[in-house]
């Protein structure tokens, strides 16, 4: 069995889009993976049709070797968008593995260890505060919006939520991210009292609406410096915080922040292979290692998950995508001992399931794992070609 060809899809979501790889062996087996060139990865897609001439005529079951190859295309150019793009090619090769085999991915290394995986909502009330009319909800423009949005959350029976900080601006809401939006606080990130009482009504307002047994993340991005996410931390200290999520490029920086915090620390999402997580490690930075199994690739992950165990630290998948990367998601979920909770996007876009002929199954607040080969999800070409990616202000 050979690799004979490949095919992007590109398609809408709403805010963002979703792209899928397809491959093709020449005995008709097809492989698919989900990557994500909307978020930071411009030109993803154009590295992978690079990089797919070192990979077709291959056997798709030389996992090993394929990415062996692929790294000596890419050693003086070690992460990034090359990165992501292997990851994409080596999650199809493994739909194509584990469907060749007529088992799931997860079988191919030691098998499942949980066939339930609970998930948190992420980007709760947020993505209803910028993008409602896409999501098809009632909009949240207040603080008692979200309280409802909290309530939602509980009824559903979801164990934990995720959001991020929005502040009150002539009586509605406003998303606050100078991390990645130019506006309030760009470039400089810094905080101040407003923004910090700011976070801490966001979390007491979802609080207030889920109660003291649901689980609240913070997610801070990229948009403090180390001083702001250290008084963002105590600002929200006393709301009991699962964790508080923040993102920076230097392990100490962090690892002073989890020092002095009054709540436990994740972060990662954007870290890539095993070399890059090492010195977070080392210097004792998360509580929670956040691992992006669409940018790192399924085989690496594991690899990034088994040095996290060996600090004693659980992992969590960054998984705010379609289907088909949360089918992914949760297959690492299911193979790694240490995991904490899985990622999941509740809102989306209103056509999500058009992408997929099988939408995964969510039993009070966990996410059913795909017991199919391969990944499990069964991609719809006819919905990718039905929403083409469109251009949005």
């Amino acid at each position: 069995m050979k690799i004979k060809s490949h095919e992007i899809f590109q398609c809408d979501a709403g805010w963002r889009s979703f792209s899928f790889l397809k491959l093709v062996t020449d005995d008709g087996t097809v492989g698919w993976s989900e990557y994500n060139e909307s978020f930071g990865s411009p030109g993803l897609s154009a590295v992978i049709e690079v990089l797919m001439p070192n990979v077709v005529g291959m056997d798709p079951m030389e996992l090993e070797l394929i990415n062996a190859a692929l790294a000596t295309k890419s050693t003086q150019s070690r992460g990034g968008v090359v990165r992501q793009a292997i990851a994409a090619i080596e999650n199809a090769l493994l739909d194509i593995k584990g469907k060749a085999l007529g088992v799931p991915v997860y079988q191919l290394f030691g098998g499942k260890l949980r066939d339930r995986i609970p998930v948190y909502w992420s980007h709760c009330g947020s993505y209803r505060m910028r993008n409602a009319e896409l999501v098809g909800t009632s909009p949240v423009r207040t603080y008692d919006d979200m309280t409802k949005v909290g309530q939602e959350v509980k009824a559903r029976g979801f164990p934990a939520l995720k959001t991020n900080i929005a502040i009150e601006i002539d009586g509605q809401i406003t998303a606050y991210r100078p991390g990645f939006v130019v506006g309030r606080g760009f470039p400089e990130r810094n905080w101040d009292a407003f923004i910090a009482r700011s976070a801490a009504k966001t979390v007491e307002a979802f609080r207030k609406g889920c109660g003291p047994d649901v689980g609240i993340m913070l997610d801070l991005n990229f948009h403090f410096r180390t001083e702001g996410f250290r008084r963002i931390a105590e600002a929200v200290g006393p709301t009991g915080l699962t964790w508080l999520e923040l993102d920076a490029h230097d392990p100490k920086s962090i690892a002073l922040i989890r020092r002095d915090a009054p709540c436990p620390i994740a972060s990662g999402e954007t870290l890539l292979e095993r070399r890059d997580f090492r010195p977070y490690f080392e210097a004792y930075a998360f509580d929670t290692a956040i691992v992006d199994v669409i940018w790192n690739g399924f085989y690496e992950s594991l690899k990034i998950a088994a040095m996290a165990e060996v600090y004693e630290v659980n992992v969590a998948p960054h998984n705010f995508y379609g289907h088909l990367a949360s089918a992914i998601s949760a297959h690492f979920c299911a193979a790694v001992p240490n995991f904490r909770i899985m990622e999941i996007d509740i809102d989306s876009v209103t056509w999500r399931d058009d992408f997929v002929k099988n939408p995964p199954t969510i039993e009070k607040g966990d996410y059913i794992l795909p017991t199919g080969p391969g990944w499990g999800v069964e991609v719809d070409e006819t919905g990718l070609r039905k929403h083409p990616v469109k251009q949005r202000g």
